[in-house]
């Protein structure tokens, strides 16, 4: 009986010896895996610990540069309101400048235009002086000869007034006909050398710097042909 026993437990241990060789087999020498004491295989927590620290390096870095690519936004962005603030400010400044600027032009034509009045007024008054004075001695005078004097005065005062504010007359007599300086009232025949030629002057024309105020209306020659001649 007990070598019954004995040899049943011979066996046993064979094929427990015949168990391990084969899990043996199975298994690889350098297999790092961890089994507990029954035999059983034990998680290996080390390499997903690995991997999530791996992981978590990656995230990490992916989230330095994002955090750094938003600061470098913030920090344009900054710059850019600031510089549409500077912008802005000029703007305003440059407007407020212009707006000053247009006001104390518009003053100052204003106050050249009153003065060239004023000064245009002052060289009238002696011409209405001499009307004055001709209006006194006709009274006292009526010959044709004193009126006509005083009256010749008060138009050569008034010429003189004119002058002095850049009013120039236009020449016309013995001058050649010129339809931008002149305004042609009649014809009269002459003598071949004298055609084109103003003969004579109904109202003087005056010009104002480069402008025409009004041109000279004029008597013009014309010289016939010796067909017309003989006619």
């Amino acid at each position: 009986m007990s070598w019954f026993k004995s040899k049943k437990m011979s066996e046993q241990d064979y094929n427990n010896e015949e168990y391990t060789e084969e899990e043996t087999q199975e298994i690889p020498i350098n297999d790092r895996r961890r089994f507990s004491e029954e035999g059983e295989r034990v998680k290996d927590d080390t390499r997903d610990e690995r991997a999530g620290s791996a992981k978590s390096a990656e995230v990490t870095n992916l989230e330095n540069q994002l955090k750094e690519a938003r600061n470098r936004y913030e920090t344009a962005e900054s710059k850019l309101v600031g510089v549409q603030k500077k912008f802005e400010e000029l703007k305003s400044q440059m407007e407020r400048e212009t707006q000053e600027m247009r006001t104390r032009m518009q003053k100052s034509l204003e106050d050249r235009a009153k003065q060239g009045q004023f000064n245009f007024l002052t060289t009238l008054l002696p011409v209405l002086d001499n009307l004055n004075l001709a209006v006194a001695a006709s009274e006292k005078d009526a010959s044709f000869d004193h009126l006509l004097s005083g009256v010749k005065g008060t138009a050569r005062s008034f010429e003189q007034a004119l002058m002095s504010v850049g009013v120039e007359p236009i020449k016309s007599v013995g001058e050649q006909f010129n339809p931008e300086l002149h305004e042609a009232v009649d014809m009269v025949e002459v003598t071949p050398e004298n055609d084109g030629r103003i003969t004579a002057e109904y109202s003087r024309g005056y010009k104002f710097g480069d402008r025409l105020l009004r041109p000279a209306r004029v008597q013009v020659g014309k010289a016939m042909t010796q067909q017309a001649r003989a006619e």
